[in-house]
């Protein structure tokens, strides 16, 4: 796994009681009954803080190669998702889902903070979360190792349920601005929508990943 040196502040009480069960260190933990509300708001650097602030070791990202080694490995790869709480959300429901793990880009992208901490409810603790330098070449690499990778289009003919979601398969989604990049998606196998009937035009990227993720679920259930 890889790590930085500096330790992180996290907050919330699922994320603070998820990293005390999780990987990670926690070296220190700050409640209502240690400090009153503004002392933790200034630990914190939220008002969001639920009462619980902790200081816990560096994040432990995975190494990307090693999601793709499961059979049956399902994964979300990300392309520049910027907003904390849509990657904390997706990697609540990709955990929940009993995914291999998540996959962002380096640069661009929402890294795992204590925002997304809190967003995930402690999820990312759990969850795998990797970072690579180059979102396509590691879809080439997933691809390699057997993966069939659904680049997730709002525009695209096939609804997600026609898709084949068992075995290894990646998820690919972009951002909600302008969605999953070129040369990103010519990497996808195939491109899948998810029908809407009402007048909005399109999912936020965390509700989508959610029903993705879920679809996959089902299918597998199916196929067991």
């Amino acid at each position: 796994m890889v790590t930085g040196d500096e330790p992180q502040i996290i907050y919330g009480r699922r994320a603070v009681a998820e990293a005390e069960r999780g990987r990670r260190r926690v070296r220190r933990r700050w409640t209502s009954a240690d400090a009153d509300a503004d002392e933790l708001t200034r630990l914190a650097g939220s008002p969001e803080h639920q009462g619980f602030v902790a200081e816990v070791d560096p994040y432990p990202y995975a190494g990307a190669e090693a999601l793709l080694e499961p059979a049956e490995a399902l994964i979300v790869a990300l392309d520049r998702i910027q907003d904390p709480h849509n990657l904390g959300a997706i990697c609540r429901s990709a955990e929940a889902a009993g995914a291999a793990g998540v996959v962002v880009p380096e640069r661009h992208s929402a890294s795992v903070t204590a925002a997304v901490c809190k967003a995930s409810a402690g999820a990312v603790e759990h969850l795998a979360v990797a970072r690579v330098g180059n979102l396509a070449d590691w879809l080439a690499l997933a691809k390699s190792a057997g993966a069939w990778v659904y680049g997730a289009d709002a525009a695209a003919e096939a609804p997600h349920t026609e898709a084949d979601l068992t075995g290894k398969a990646v998820l690919v989604l972009g951002s909600e601005g302008k969605g999953i990049r070129p040369r990103v998606r010519r990497s996808c196998d195939r491109l899948i929508s998810v029908p809407l009937r009402g007048r909005v035009a399109s999912l936020n990227v965390s509700a989508a990943a959610a029903v993705l993720l879920f679809e996959s679920v089902r299918q597998r259930a199916g196929s067991d």
